[in-house]
């Protein structure tokens, strides 16, 4: 088993979840795609995630290290999982996983997407906040696991 693997197991087996906060994400979401259409929702849900960067906004990094355990500090308050960030020479790319699994209503792929859109606007407002341009997309990129989907913050 990987490191990574050992890590987001770890995870799963420590994280709480509370039965009915699941089931009432599940559904606002699903009633949103369903009353305001998937554009809309996660145009919603991104400035949600804006939202949630400014509720519980992250100090001064001085290195991408840095700015990696900050951002996970605040992921573990939520029991959101883990980010490894990797810098390339035109982007960051942010891999998270253990990705909070969804309560089996709502198909996974519209899950995902639902908390890309959320977890976009929460990266795209933490880097703008230390720095970075408004003009410089969050691209939100599918993974071939359930558990990750990575962040491409391109230059």
């Amino acid at each position: 088993m990987s490191d990574l693997q050992d890590r987001t197991l770890h995870y799963y087996r420590q994280q709480q979840s509370q039965p009915g906060w699941f089931d009432l994400l599940s559904l606002m979401i699903n009633g949103m795609l369903r009353n305001a259409g998937e554009q809309e929702s996660h145009a919603f849900l991104q400035q949600m995630g804006e939202d949630l960067a400014t509720r519980y906004p992250l100090g001064a990094a001085r290195t991408v290290a840095d700015l990696e355990a900050q951002i996970n500090q605040v992921l573990a308050r939520f029991n959101w999982g883990f980010v490894d960030l990797a810098p390339r020479e035109t982007s960051l790319l942010i891999c998270h996983h253990a990705l909070p699994s969804g309560d089996g209503q709502m198909a996974a792929q519209k899950w995902h997407q639902a908390l890309g859109a959320v977890l976009t606007g929460l990266y795209a407002r933490w880097l703008r906040d230390q720095g970075g341009s408004q003009a410089v997309p969050m691209l939100c990129e599918a993974t071939d696991s359930e558990a990750t989907l990575n962040f491409r913050y391109q230059m």
